[in-house]
Protein backbone atom coordinates (compact mmCIF):
# COMPACT_ATOMS: atom_id res chain seq x y z
CA UNK A 1 0.00 0.00 0.00
CA UNK A 2 1.33 3.42 -0.94
CA UNK A 3 1.85 5.91 1.85
CA UNK A 4 0.39 9.27 0.84
CA UNK A 5 0.35 12.04 3.44
CA UNK A 6 -0.55 15.10 1.33
CA UNK A 7 -3.50 15.71 -0.98
CA UNK A 8 -5.54 18.57 -2.41
CA UNK A 9 -9.22 18.06 -3.19
CA UNK A 10 -12.30 20.06 -4.09
CA UNK A 11 -15.49 19.75 -2.08
CA UNK A 12 -18.93 21.00 -3.04
CA UNK A 13 -22.17 20.87 -1.12
CA UNK A 14 -25.53 20.18 -2.69
CA UNK A 15 -27.66 23.06 -3.90
CA UNK A 16 -31.08 23.64 -2.41
CA UNK A 17 -34.14 22.60 -4.40
CA UNK A 18 -36.32 25.28 -5.97
CA UNK A 19 -39.66 26.20 -4.49
CA UNK A 20 -42.81 25.13 -6.36
CA UNK A 21 -45.59 27.28 -7.80
CA UNK A 22 -48.83 25.27 -7.62
CA UNK A 23 -52.51 25.71 -6.76
CA UNK A 24 -55.03 23.29 -5.38
CA UNK A 25 -57.61 22.42 -8.01
CA UNK A 26 -59.81 19.74 -6.53
CA UNK A 27 -63.47 19.11 -7.22
CA UNK A 28 -64.74 19.63 -3.70
CA UNK A 29 -62.18 22.22 -2.55
CA UNK A 30 -63.38 25.58 -3.77
CA UNK A 31 -60.78 28.35 -3.84
CA UNK A 32 -58.05 25.91 -2.96
CA UNK A 33 -55.35 28.56 -3.04
CA UNK A 34 -51.57 28.25 -3.43
CA UNK A 35 -50.12 24.83 -2.62
CA UNK A 36 -46.52 24.92 -3.86
CA UNK A 37 -44.06 23.25 -1.46
CA UNK A 38 -40.58 24.34 -0.42
CA UNK A 39 -37.49 22.89 -2.01
CA UNK A 40 -35.35 20.37 -0.15
CA UNK A 41 -32.07 21.28 1.56
CA UNK A 42 -28.84 20.37 -0.20
CA UNK A 43 -26.46 17.88 1.39
CA UNK A 44 -23.33 18.97 3.27
CA UNK A 45 -19.81 17.52 3.04
CA UNK A 46 -18.32 16.32 6.31
CA UNK A 47 -14.92 14.80 7.08
CA UNK A 48 -14.58 12.28 9.89
CA UNK A 49 -11.53 10.62 11.44
CA UNK A 50 -11.37 6.82 11.53
CA UNK A 51 -8.82 4.41 13.00
CA UNK A 52 -8.69 1.90 10.14
CA UNK A 53 -6.96 4.28 7.69
CA UNK A 54 -3.27 5.19 7.78
CA UNK A 55 -2.79 6.96 4.46
CA UNK A 56 -4.45 9.49 2.15
CA UNK A 57 -4.07 7.17 -0.83
CA UNK A 58 -7.79 7.33 -1.73
CA UNK A 59 -7.48 11.06 -2.37
CA UNK A 60 -4.88 10.55 -5.07
CA UNK A 61 -7.51 9.08 -7.38
CA UNK A 62 -10.63 10.88 -6.20
CA UNK A 63 -10.09 14.63 -6.00
CA UNK A 64 -13.67 15.93 -6.08
CA UNK A 65 -16.38 15.29 -3.53
CA UNK A 66 -19.94 16.53 -4.06
CA UNK A 67 -22.99 16.05 -1.90
CA UNK A 68 -26.49 15.48 -3.28
CA UNK A 69 -28.72 18.36 -4.36
CA UNK A 70 -32.07 18.96 -2.75
CA UNK A 71 -35.08 18.28 -4.98
CA UNK A 72 -37.72 20.74 -6.09
CA UNK A 73 -40.80 21.30 -3.97
CA UNK A 74 -44.00 19.52 -5.00
CA UNK A 75 -47.65 20.34 -5.26
CA UNK A 76 -50.07 19.93 -2.35
CA UNK A 77 -47.53 21.65 -0.07
CA UNK A 78 -45.07 18.79 -0.39
CA UNK A 79 -41.50 19.71 0.56
CA UNK A 80 -38.79 18.40 -1.74
CA UNK A 81 -36.43 15.70 -0.51
CA UNK A 82 -33.21 16.87 1.15
CA UNK A 83 -29.92 15.88 -0.40
CA UNK A 84 -27.94 13.26 1.53
CA UNK A 85 -24.85 14.47 3.37
CA UNK A 86 -21.52 13.17 2.08
CA UNK A 87 -19.28 11.82 4.85
CA UNK A 88 -15.62 11.42 3.85
CA UNK A 89 -13.36 9.26 6.01
CA UNK A 90 -9.75 10.27 6.70
CA UNK A 91 -7.05 8.84 8.99
CA UNK A 92 -6.76 10.12 12.54
CA UNK A 93 -4.15 12.87 12.57
CA UNK A 94 -5.34 14.59 9.39
CA UNK A 95 -5.16 18.39 9.32
CA UNK A 96 -7.44 20.16 6.83
CA UNK A 97 -6.35 23.51 5.40
CA UNK A 98 -8.25 26.04 3.29
CA UNK A 99 -5.92 26.46 0.30
CA UNK A 100 -7.18 29.99 -0.36
CA UNK A 101 -5.64 31.45 2.81
CA UNK A 102 -3.72 28.43 4.19
CA UNK A 103 -5.89 28.56 7.32
CA UNK A 104 -6.31 25.42 9.40
CA UNK A 105 -9.98 24.45 9.34
CA UNK A 106 -9.71 21.46 11.67
CA UNK A 107 -7.26 18.96 13.11
CA UNK A 108 -8.98 15.57 13.19
CA UNK A 109 -7.19 13.68 15.95
CA UNK A 110 -9.75 11.60 17.83
CA UNK A 111 -11.62 8.67 16.20
CA UNK A 112 -15.13 9.75 15.28
CA UNK A 113 -14.25 13.46 15.33
CA UNK A 114 -16.25 15.10 12.52
CA UNK A 115 -16.14 18.51 10.89
CA UNK A 116 -18.47 20.08 8.31
CA UNK A 117 -16.41 21.55 5.46
CA UNK A 118 -19.23 23.00 3.33
CA UNK A 119 -22.94 23.38 4.14
CA UNK A 120 -25.73 22.45 1.78
CA UNK A 121 -27.86 25.22 0.30
CA UNK A 122 -31.29 25.91 1.77
CA UNK A 123 -34.33 24.99 -0.24
CA UNK A 124 -36.32 27.75 -1.94
CA UNK A 125 -39.74 28.73 -0.63
CA UNK A 126 -42.83 27.61 -2.51
CA UNK A 127 -45.66 29.97 -3.35
CA UNK A 128 -47.73 28.69 -0.42
CA UNK A 129 -45.29 30.46 1.87
CA UNK A 130 -46.20 33.85 0.43
CA UNK A 131 -49.94 33.56 1.04
CA UNK A 132 -51.27 36.59 2.91
CA UNK A 133 -54.42 38.65 3.28
CA UNK A 134 -53.17 41.04 0.64
CA UNK A 135 -51.86 38.34 -1.69
CA UNK A 136 -54.30 35.46 -1.96
CA UNK A 137 -52.78 33.88 -5.06
CA UNK A 138 -49.01 34.38 -5.22
CA UNK A 139 -47.60 33.12 -8.48
CA UNK A 140 -43.94 33.09 -7.61
CA UNK A 141 -41.50 30.97 -5.62
CA UNK A 142 -37.85 31.26 -4.66
CA UNK A 143 -34.97 29.24 -6.11
CA UNK A 144 -32.84 27.12 -3.84
CA UNK A 145 -29.56 28.46 -2.53
CA UNK A 146 -26.48 27.63 -4.62
CA UNK A 147 -23.90 25.13 -3.30
CA UNK A 148 -20.77 26.05 -1.38
CA UNK A 149 -17.42 25.15 -2.91
CA UNK A 150 -14.03 24.95 -1.28
CA UNK A 151 -10.59 23.68 -2.20
CA UNK A 152 -8.82 22.08 0.73
CA UNK A 153 -5.46 20.51 1.48
CA UNK A 154 -5.20 17.39 3.58
CA UNK A 155 -2.02 16.83 5.56
CA UNK A 156 -1.51 13.66 7.57
CA UNK A 157 0.66 13.65 10.67
CA UNK A 158 1.03 10.22 12.17
CA UNK A 159 -0.26 9.71 15.70
CA UNK A 160 2.59 7.70 17.20
CA UNK A 161 3.72 8.01 20.80
CA UNK A 162 7.34 7.12 19.99
CA UNK A 163 9.22 8.33 16.91
CA UNK A 164 12.43 6.51 15.93
CA UNK A 165 14.85 8.94 14.30
CA UNK A 166 18.42 8.93 13.06
CA UNK A 167 20.56 9.13 9.95
CA UNK A 168 19.95 6.68 7.09
CA UNK A 169 21.05 3.11 7.87
CA UNK A 170 21.09 3.75 11.64
CA UNK A 171 19.05 0.59 12.30
CA UNK A 172 15.62 2.14 12.76
CA UNK A 173 13.73 -0.30 10.55
CA UNK A 174 15.50 -3.31 12.05
CA UNK A 175 14.59 -2.14 15.54
CA UNK A 176 10.89 -1.69 14.79
CA UNK A 177 10.78 -5.07 13.02
CA UNK A 178 12.23 -6.76 16.10
CA UNK A 179 10.10 -5.11 18.80
CA UNK A 180 6.81 -5.12 16.85
CA UNK A 181 4.97 -7.01 14.11
CA UNK A 182 5.91 -4.39 11.49
CA UNK A 183 7.88 -5.76 8.55
CA UNK A 184 9.62 -2.83 6.84
CA UNK A 185 12.21 -3.29 4.12
CA UNK A 186 15.64 -3.76 5.69
CA UNK A 187 18.97 -3.66 3.82
CA UNK A 188 22.58 -2.61 4.40
CA UNK A 189 22.41 0.56 2.29
CA UNK A 190 21.03 4.03 3.07
CA UNK A 191 17.46 5.13 2.29
CA UNK A 192 15.97 1.65 2.55
CA UNK A 193 12.95 3.24 4.25
CA UNK A 194 11.09 5.51 1.86
CA UNK A 195 7.91 5.86 3.92
CA UNK A 196 7.18 5.92 7.67
CA UNK A 197 6.57 2.49 9.16
CA UNK A 198 4.22 1.95 12.08
CA UNK A 199 4.44 -0.84 14.61
CA UNK A 200 2.60 -1.60 17.86
CA UNK A 201 4.93 -2.54 20.72
CA UNK A 202 3.38 -4.29 23.72
CA UNK A 203 4.07 -3.02 27.21
CA UNK A 204 4.53 -5.50 30.06
CA UNK A 205 0.98 -4.56 31.11
CA UNK A 206 -0.29 -5.72 27.71
CA UNK A 207 -1.20 -2.27 26.41
CA UNK A 208 0.00 -1.39 22.92
CA UNK A 209 2.16 1.63 22.12
CA UNK A 210 2.52 2.91 18.57
CA UNK A 211 6.08 3.38 17.31
CA UNK A 212 6.88 5.20 14.05
CA UNK A 213 10.05 4.56 12.07
CA UNK A 214 10.73 7.92 10.39
CA UNK A 215 12.70 7.77 7.09
CA UNK A 216 16.35 8.72 7.50
CA UNK A 217 17.10 12.41 7.81
CA UNK A 218 20.22 14.03 6.41
CA UNK A 219 21.85 17.41 6.78
CA UNK A 220 19.60 20.04 5.22
CA UNK A 221 16.43 17.94 5.62
CA UNK A 222 14.60 20.87 7.22
CA UNK A 223 15.26 22.86 4.04
CA UNK A 224 14.14 20.13 1.66
CA UNK A 225 17.22 17.94 1.25
CA UNK A 226 16.95 14.17 1.08
CA UNK A 227 13.93 12.09 1.99
CA UNK A 228 13.35 13.45 5.47
CA UNK A 229 11.81 16.78 4.49
CA UNK A 230 8.46 15.21 3.60
CA UNK A 231 8.34 13.21 6.83
CA UNK A 232 9.62 15.60 9.50
CA UNK A 233 6.00 16.57 10.15
CA UNK A 234 5.32 13.11 11.56
CA UNK A 235 7.71 13.74 14.45
CA UNK A 236 5.62 16.67 15.70
CA UNK A 237 2.92 14.49 17.25
CA UNK A 238 5.23 11.99 18.95
CA UNK A 239 5.65 12.27 22.70
CA UNK A 240 9.08 10.67 22.90
CA UNK A 241 11.88 10.56 20.33
CA UNK A 242 14.09 7.46 20.20
CA UNK A 243 17.32 8.64 18.59
CA UNK A 244 19.55 5.92 17.11
CA UNK A 245 23.22 6.58 16.37
CA UNK A 246 25.07 3.92 14.40
CA UNK A 247 28.13 2.57 16.20
CA UNK A 248 29.79 1.75 12.86
CA UNK A 249 29.47 5.36 11.66
CA UNK A 250 32.67 7.20 10.77
CA UNK A 251 31.56 10.12 12.96
CA UNK A 252 28.92 9.11 15.56
CA UNK A 253 29.11 12.46 17.34
CA UNK A 254 28.62 14.32 14.06
CA UNK A 255 25.67 12.05 13.23
CA UNK A 256 24.01 12.90 16.54
CA UNK A 257 24.59 16.64 16.14
CA UNK A 258 23.30 16.63 12.55
CA UNK A 259 19.92 15.23 13.61
CA UNK A 260 19.70 17.64 16.55
CA UNK A 261 20.33 20.62 14.30
CA UNK A 262 17.72 19.50 11.76
CA UNK A 263 15.08 19.02 14.45
CA UNK A 264 15.67 22.52 15.80
CA UNK A 265 15.74 24.05 12.31
CA UNK A 266 12.41 22.44 11.43
CA UNK A 267 10.60 23.25 14.67
CA UNK A 268 12.40 24.61 17.71
CA UNK A 269 9.85 23.00 20.05
CA UNK A 270 11.27 19.62 19.04
CA UNK A 271 14.43 20.55 20.94
CA UNK A 272 12.47 20.22 24.19
CA UNK A 273 10.84 16.90 23.21
CA UNK A 274 12.02 14.06 25.49
CA UNK A 275 14.71 12.04 23.74
CA UNK A 276 16.13 8.62 24.49
CA UNK A 277 19.55 8.07 22.95
CA UNK A 278 20.79 4.65 21.84
CA UNK A 279 23.97 3.47 20.15
CA UNK A 280 22.92 0.81 17.62
CA UNK A 281 24.72 -2.04 15.85
CA UNK A 282 27.13 -2.60 18.74
CA UNK A 283 27.57 -6.21 17.61
CA UNK A 284 29.62 -4.93 14.66
CA UNK A 285 32.16 -3.05 16.81
CA UNK A 286 34.52 -4.31 19.54
CA UNK A 287 33.62 -3.61 23.16
CA UNK A 288 36.37 -1.08 23.83
CA UNK A 289 35.36 1.06 20.85
CA UNK A 290 31.69 0.85 21.82
CA UNK A 291 32.51 2.04 25.33
CA UNK A 292 34.58 4.95 23.99
CA UNK A 293 31.86 6.05 21.55
CA UNK A 294 29.17 5.78 24.21
CA UNK A 295 31.23 7.84 26.67
CA UNK A 296 31.88 10.59 24.12
CA UNK A 297 28.25 10.60 22.99
CA UNK A 298 27.00 10.79 26.59
CA UNK A 299 29.23 13.80 27.29
CA UNK A 300 27.97 15.65 24.20
CA UNK A 301 24.29 14.81 24.72
CA UNK A 302 24.42 15.13 28.52
CA UNK A 303 22.30 12.01 28.98
CA UNK A 304 22.49 8.26 29.27
CA UNK A 305 23.32 6.29 26.14
CA UNK A 306 21.76 2.84 25.74
CA UNK A 307 23.79 0.18 23.93
CA UNK A 308 21.70 -2.01 21.62
CA UNK A 309 21.92 -4.50 18.79
CA UNK A 310 18.63 -5.29 17.10
CA UNK A 311 20.24 -8.16 15.19
CA UNK A 312 21.23 -9.98 18.42
CA UNK A 313 18.44 -8.38 20.54
CA UNK A 314 21.08 -7.07 22.94
CA UNK A 315 20.04 -4.25 25.25
CA UNK A 316 16.46 -3.96 23.96
CA UNK A 317 14.74 -4.64 27.30
CA UNK A 318 16.50 -1.80 29.20
CA UNK A 319 15.82 0.52 26.26
CA UNK A 320 12.10 -0.30 26.15
CA UNK A 321 11.83 -0.04 29.94
CA UNK A 322 13.18 3.49 29.65
CA UNK A 323 10.60 4.26 26.95
CA UNK A 324 7.75 2.99 29.16
CA UNK A 325 9.07 4.97 32.14
CA UNK A 326 9.30 8.15 30.07
CA UNK A 327 5.77 7.73 28.70
CA UNK A 328 4.38 7.07 32.18
CA UNK A 329 6.06 10.21 33.53
CA UNK A 330 4.65 12.28 30.68
CA UNK A 331 1.17 10.84 31.26
CA UNK A 332 1.40 11.65 34.97
CA UNK A 333 2.56 15.19 34.17
CA UNK A 334 -0.33 15.71 31.72
CA UNK A 335 -2.80 14.48 34.33
CA UNK A 336 -1.35 16.83 36.94
CA UNK A 337 -1.45 19.78 34.53
CA UNK A 338 -5.05 19.01 33.63
CA UNK A 339 -6.05 18.84 37.30
CA UNK A 340 -4.31 22.14 37.98
CA UNK A 341 -6.18 23.80 35.11
CA UNK A 342 -9.51 22.44 36.37
CA UNK A 343 -8.84 23.72 39.86
CA UNK A 344 -7.87 27.11 38.50
CA UNK A 345 -11.05 27.29 36.44
CA UNK A 346 -13.30 26.09 39.26
CA UNK A 347 -11.73 27.16 42.59
CA UNK A 348 -13.14 25.59 45.71
CA UNK A 349 -15.41 28.04 47.54
CA UNK A 350 -14.72 28.43 51.23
Amino acid sequence: MQFIDLAEVEVESGSGGDGMVAFRREKYVPAGGPAGGNGGKGGSVLFTAVENLQTLLDFRYNRRFKAENGTKGGSKNCTGASGEDLIVEVPCGTIIYDTENDEILVDLVEPGQTFKIVTGGKGGLGNAHFLSNSNRAPEYALPGQPPQQKRIRLELKLLAEVGIIGLPNAGKSTLISVVSAARPKVADYPFTTLVPNLGVVRKPSGDGTLFADIPGLIEGASEGAGLGHDFLRHIERTRVLLHLVEATSEDPIGAYETIQQELIAYNDTLATRPQILALSKIDAVDDEEVAAIAQALSEVAQQQVFLISSATRTGLDPLLNQVWQQLDELAAQRAADKLALERAAFPVLK
